[in-house]
C-alpha cells in the first residue's frame, strides 16, 4: 500500500474536495510543486491554475482554482482558494469569450485601473484554458 497524504480543497463557497492522495501538484508562486507525503512545511500564495490530486489507484483529479493559498504539512495538504471548480465542470466557450474580451480591452486600454483587471482576466482565463487542455492530455494518455 503507497504512503498518502490526506488533501482538501476549499473555497468561499465551499469544500470540493478531501481525501487521500499520493501526489499532488500545483501552481504555487515560485512555480509548478509536486507534493509527495512527508513533504517538508510550507505556505505559499497559488497562481491561477491546475490543481492535480493524484489517487491510490493512479487516476488523477483535476481541479482549477483562480489562486488562493496552499498550506503543506507532512502528512496534510490544504488548499484555499479564491474560487475552486472541477476541471471537468470547466466552460470551454465561456473560457474563450473571457479571453477574447480580456484582449479586447487590453487593446483598447481605456483606464490604467481597466487595464490591470483586464490582464488579470485574461491570466484567469489562459490558465482555465491550461486547466483544460492538460486534463485532455491526462485523459487520451
Amino acid at each position: 500500500m503507497a504512503m498518502t497524504i490526506h488533501v482538501d480543497i476549499v473555497s468561499a463557497e465551499g469544500a470540493i474536495h478531501s481525501g487521500l492522495a499520493t501526489m499532488v501538484f500545483a501552481t504555487a508562486e515560485m512555480g509548478e510543486v509536486g507534493i509527495a507525503p512527508r513533504h517538508t512545511a510550507f505556505i505559499s500564495r497559488l497562481r491561477p491554475g491546475d490543481v492535480r490530486v493524484q489517487k491510490e489507484n493512479g487516476e488523477q483529479e483535476h481541479f482549477y482554482v483562480s489562486g488562493g493559498m496552499i498550506e503543506v504539512q507532512p502528512m496534510a495538504v490544504t488548499v484555499l482558494a479564491d474560487t475552486a471548480i472541477r476541471a471537468q465542470n470547466l466552460d470551454e466557450a465561456a473560457a474563450l469569450e473571457a479571453k477574447r474580451k480580456a484582449e479586447d480591452a487590453l487593446a483598447g486600454h481605456a483606464a490604467e485601473f481597466e487595464y490591470a483587471k483586464a490582464q488579470a482576466e485574461l491570466a484567469d482565463a489562459i490558465a482555465q484554458l491550461r486547466a483544460i487542455e492538460r486534463m485532455r492530455k491526462m485523459k487520451s494518455s
